[in-house]
């Protein structure tokens, strides 16, 4: 019979292990699109919010002027654009151009792609349980 703490020990296990495929997948992918971890994952962060500069650098766990180095860059791409708040006149908002909707598309099936060996091994009503669980581990 297998212990609370060992089931703990192989669930965290497991959740490592499967970070470290998702984090080589999304780094693979951001390469491929000359783009750091981070940039990619701020491009995911935008994709469905326009945050404030100081909300975004919050999201990612970095601090303001990283992030403004990294919007000023995704901005020299044509990636995302910056517009003044309309009720904060002292903040900016930040959100993906066209460029970057139409890299999205790439970047989702390429994501999709690398993941299919993991997720393809389950069943449609598997992927449907994974789903909720995870949706419930992130509190969403």
């Amino acid at each position: 019979m297998i212990s609370s703490m060992d089931a703990m020990d192989d669930l965290r296990d497991g959740l490592v292990q499967t970070s470290f495929t998702v984090i080589a997948a999304l780094s693979r992918v951001a390469a491929e699109q000359d783009m750091s971890l981070t940039q990619l994952r701020m491009l995911g962060i935008l994709r469905d919010r326009e945050p404030a500069m100081a909300e975004l650098a919050a999201y990612l766990g970095l601090e303001r002027s990283t992030v403004s180095g990294l919007i000023d860059r995704a901005v020299q791409r044509g990636l995302v654009r910056k517009t003044p708040d309309t009720a904060d006149a002292r903040s900016v908002r930040v959100s993906l151009t066209a460029e970057a909707r139409r890299m999205e598309t790439r970047v989702i099936v390429d994501i999709g792609d690398l993941l299919a060996p993991m997720t393809d091994r389950l069943t449609s009503s598997e992927r449907k349980r994974l789903t909720a669980l995870l949706a419930k581990l992130l509190d969403q």
